[in-house]
């Protein structure tokens, strides 16, 4: 299995500004598999240091920050030598000893030849409970579960990702067909790494449905095992209200849909524990496609959308017929699928800011606002060949708009202002 955050790995270390690295993502995102298979590819050696429940790792960031003590004895605990530049240091699940988080800005400025990289399946919490570290003196990089392209590459298809990765999208209109097939499978069974790992392998939908049923409940045991017993009710009333959020017309999330007369301050704490452990993505209005446009933010209207397309498919219950036979995938459940996959793949492109835009009275609605270029450029989503976007010429007259862009089911063609591309290229805007 390939992943390209490889490559910004790689970046990382031959830079002569390198920090200590911090990854974010929600648990099961292959974190742990990215940081060790970094250090097989790259480094001579790597000293690997779980710290969950880890009793020695608790006692020996206790102490002061001191360096070389500290040095000495991961040296002791993993029986290898550290070496400054050729020895990878991994910290998994760092954020259970909060000393070894505040540890990194004594690394970075004391001793910045050691390469290390955290990660954590609850560090977005960590970060938010006054664990204590500098800001500026760490790295920080997001994984999310695999993308389309990446997706390919574990199939096999490693040319139809090379002719996306080059620009070729005349050649590549030609093999559209294959394109949307793979498209179908990928809305069944996501980007989760172990569930692409057994597809790869098996080609068994039941499986996959069944890792990722195992995936959706180890989630939910979470909220019982790190949430205050009085937050959990409401923790998993908004997670589960999501799937049928999506499927509304009009997807902005209602308080009142999870809980009658539920009001925000109800699920403050909930939605922000979703968020901070990457489980869901806030996509927020806003008023007007000015930049910056986080300046134009309605913070009192906002989307949810789950952190992985294969997992709202299971979560919603739809089976792999629907999904796989014909057309029906893109029509399937008022296009909350495509809406989701679209949202996972701008997830990928990184420090891309993403919103969407309604008018006040709520009667045109861009599914996706983004800050591409230097340009506030709506991206209206279509979940099958039905072009018509009536949101997005009205947006375009309001707006004036340069650059407006739609994706569906049809070929790249750039016509006049208007940008098509594949559902299957969203990922290469």
């Amino acid at each position: 299995m390939y992943r390209q955050a490889l490559k910004k790995l790689q970046n990382w270390q031959k830079s002569p500004n390198r920090k200590p690295l911090i990854i974010c993502g929600a648990r099961q995102v292959g974190k742990t598999w990215l940081m060790r298979e970094f250090g097989r590819q790259e480094y001579e050696n790597t000293a690997y240091f779980n710290f969950d429940n880890n009793r020695l790792l608790k006692e020996l960031f206790s102490g002061d920050f001191d360096i070389k003590r500290l040095i000495k004895g991961l040296e002791v605990l993993c029986g290898k030598t550290i070496v400054p530049d050729t020895t990878l240091v991994i910290f998994d699940e760092v954020q259970e000893v909060p000393q070894a988080l505040s540890s990194l800005k004594y690394f970075y400025e004391n001793a910045p030849q050691y390469h290390i990289i955290c990660a954590g399946s609850l560090l977005g919490l960590a970060l938010h409970t006054g664990t204590s570290f500098p800001v500026g003196k760490v790295d920080f990089l997001n994984l999310e579960p695999l993308s389309f392209s990446e997706f390919m590459l574990a199939t096999g298809n490693t040319k139809l990702v090379k002719l996306l990765q080059d620009g070729d999208f005349t050649l590549a209109n030609t093999f559209a067909s294959t394109y949307e097939s793979l498209l179908k499978q990928y809305f069944f069974v996501g980007g989760m790494p172990e569930v692409v790992d057994v597809y790869c392998q098996q080609k068994n939908f039941t499986e996959v449905r069944n890792l990722q049923k195992n995936i959706l409940i180890a989630y939910e045991q979470d909220f019982s095992k790190h949430v205050p017993l009085q937050d959990v009710p409401r923790l998993r009333g908004l997670w589960n209200s999501i799937p049928g959020q999506l499927a509304k017309e009009n997807k902005k999330f209602i308080y009142g849909l999870v809980r009658e007369g539920a009001r925000a301050k109800d699920y403050e704490i909930a939605l922000l524990w979703l968020k901070d452990c990457g489980l869901v993505h806030r996509i927020e209005r806003v008023t007007k496609p000015n930049l910056p446009l986080s300046a134009y933010e309605d913070t009192k209207a906002f989307k949810l959308y789950l952190l992985d397309v294969g997992l709202l498919g299971c979560s919603s219950e739809l089976n792999a017929k629907i999904l796989l036979d014909g057309n029906e995938i893109f029509v399937e459940f008022k296009g909350a699928l495509t809406e989701q996959y679209v949202l996972q793949q701008l997830k990928t492109i990184a420090d891309l800011p993403i919103y969407y835009w309604t008018n006040d009275r709520g009667s045109a609605e861009i599914d996706f606002l983004l800050d591409l270029h230097g340009q506030a450029v709506p991206l209206e989503v279509k979940a099958a060949t039905n072009l018509q976007a009536k949101s997005l010429k009205v947006f375009a007259e309001k707006f004036n708009s340069q650059q407006i862009m739609r994706t569906a089911m049809v070929p790249y063609k750039q016509d006049g202002k208007l940008l098509n591309v594949p559902l299957w290229a969203i990922e290469y805007i």
